[in-house]
């Protein structure tokens, strides 16, 4: 069975209006925003941006990528234009239609 433990908090004005109106826009309590705070804030460092951890694993990238990422997406990736259809487009017989 789960058992929570009660927890009191002390918050100036501005810190509350922010809580309550960050709550409010989620459609979260203001204690399920408190704990959703504390789960970000205490996370441990594995559940990191998997991407992130990738960094700098890659060796022979050009040094300006960063800068010029569209510039070398639009070199690498070459999307040719969509071909015509030629001839008649052939359209399904309707069925009958049931009352």
């Amino acid at each position: 069975m789960f058992m929570a433990k009660p927890l009191q908090v002390y918050l100036d004005d501005e810190d509350f209006d922010r809580l309550d109106s960050f709550a409010a826009s989620h459609g979260w309590t203001k204690s399920q925003a408190v704990r959703v705070a504390i789960r970000a804030l205490t996370r441990p460092a594995e559940e990191e941006d998997p991407l992130l951890g990738l960094s700098g694993m890659i060796d022979g990238l050009p040094e300006d990528l960063a800068e010029n990422l569209h510039r070398y997406a639009d070199e690498a990736c070459v999307i040719g234009e969509r071909q015509p259809r030629y001839g008649r487009v052939q359209r399904r017989a309707r069925g009958r239609l049931r009352r």
